[in-house]
């Protein structure tokens, strides 16, 4: 009998540089881009990988806030993501779709 065990997958475990969120946000644009709770989601999986409490208030939010407008359920407003990304030492970027 194999008693392996296995622990659950979570993609914050493996943002451990600057390089690898930038690639992993490219991701989640490239996948899910038109959907803004995916990009949220996505943030919040970064937040988690940085030090939470830190990233909100850097981002002058309570880290409660900033764990509900990350959630699953939140909705934040584009100047809390712009806030967040600046915080992460990211800036927001557009290019053509076409």
């Amino acid at each position: 009998m194999n008693n392996e065990t296995f622990s659950r997958y979570d993609t914050a475990d493996y943002l451990k540089s600057d390089e690898d969120i930038i690639a992993y946000l490219e991701a989640v644009m490239e996948e899910g881009g038109d959907d803004p709770a995916f990009i949220a989601q996505a943030l919040g999986t970064i937040a988690r990988a940085r030090n939470m409490s830190q990233l909100a208030r850097d981002a002058g939010m309570s880290r409660e806030g900033l764990y509900k407008a990350l959630s699953e359920d939140g909705n934040p407003s584009f100047a809390t993501i712009v806030k967040i990304a600046h915080a992460l030492g990211l800036r927001l970027g557009f290019k053509s779709a076409a």
